[in-house]
């Protein structure tokens, strides 16, 4: 018995033996290549990320392009390394095809915000540092991962959008454009002389230099509301300028109606109170 015990355990190690010297050096060459090959690959993507930067590339479509370039290259790795050993890439590949599949499927909404991130850098429906409303969610875009759109709002909050949703939401970009028409409604009494409430409007306008003289301003009667004769405002100013002239046209508007003696009516209930005897 014991003679059978040392030949299966003479055999056994004779066949870990013959294992090391047939598959030793192809485990140990494999084992240098993943490590070498990961150095190389993080200075790659190093080196990729700095040469985007350098050319006239928006800056929310460099982390998704460094992303693609460093998953390209670990795959491109992960399968030299497979291949060194002596695995049968063919059949790794149905397997990977097959777990893949799987894992799309438990992952739908993933790909469909990834396939939506995509979309959004190929078509460049905004840029980095332009105002957008998406859905009614407005804010400053901060940038755009393989995942998410990133939105600063003017209080400083940070919202995260899944790419899915705004790659079929409807966008609203305020900063696409040069410039923009800044449009406002200023109700004055039916008391008070709608010609003259027009000229110190446009007087306003017109000494303002941030105002584009082409096209020409617009101020007219635009409605005989309740309890106002409302006149419509429309001139044209610099995108980057509009919220500050739209700031300081009601203040300077308000002060000269005030000191022209044109009210800006409110609204008021009259009660009548009968006294029943």
């Amino acid at each position: 018995m014991e003679s059978d015990l040392q030949e299966s355990v003479t055999g056994t190690w004779d066949l870990i033996v013959s294992y090391v010297v047939g598959y030793g050096l192809e485990v140990l060459g494999a084992i240098v290549t993943l490590i070498i090959g990961s150095w190389v690959i993080k200075r790659l993507v190093k080196l990729s990320h700095k040469t985007l930067l350098k050319r006239d590339i928006d800056v929310i479509l460099i982390p998704t392009l460094v992303g693609v370039v460093r998953v390209a290259l670990y795959a491109a790795l992960i399968f030299a390394v497979i291949a060194q050993i002596g695995i049968e890439t063919s059949g790794f590949l149905a397997v990977f095809g097959g777990a893949a599949l799987a894992i799309g499927l438990a992952l739908q909404g993933s790909l469909a915000n990834f396939a939506g991130g995509i979309l959004i850098l190929t078509l460049k429906p905004f840029k980095a540092g332009d105002y957008v409303e998406i859905d009614g969610t407005g804010g400053a875009v901060n940038g755009v991962s393989i995942m998410t759109t990133v939105l600063k709002t003017p209080d400083n909050r940070t919202i995260f959008l899944p790419n899915g949703k705004v790659a079929g939401a409807n966008i609203v970009n305020f900063s696409l454009e040069p410039k923009r028409r800044w449009d406002k409604v200023f109700g004055i009494g039916y008391g008070d002389d709608f010609e003259k409430a027009k000229g110190i409007i446009l007087k306003i306008i017109e000494t303002d230099s941030r105002f584009l003289k082409d096209p020409a301003p617009m101020v007219r009667v635009g409605n005989l509301g309740d309890s106002s004769v409302d006149i419509t405002v429309r001139a044209w100013v610099e995108t980057p300028e509009y919220w500050n002239v739209n700031w300081d046209m009601i203040e300077k508007v308000k002060k000269a109606f005030d000191a022209e003696g044109i009210s800006i009516p409110f609204p008021q209930r009259d009660i009548h109170i009968f006294n029943e005897k």
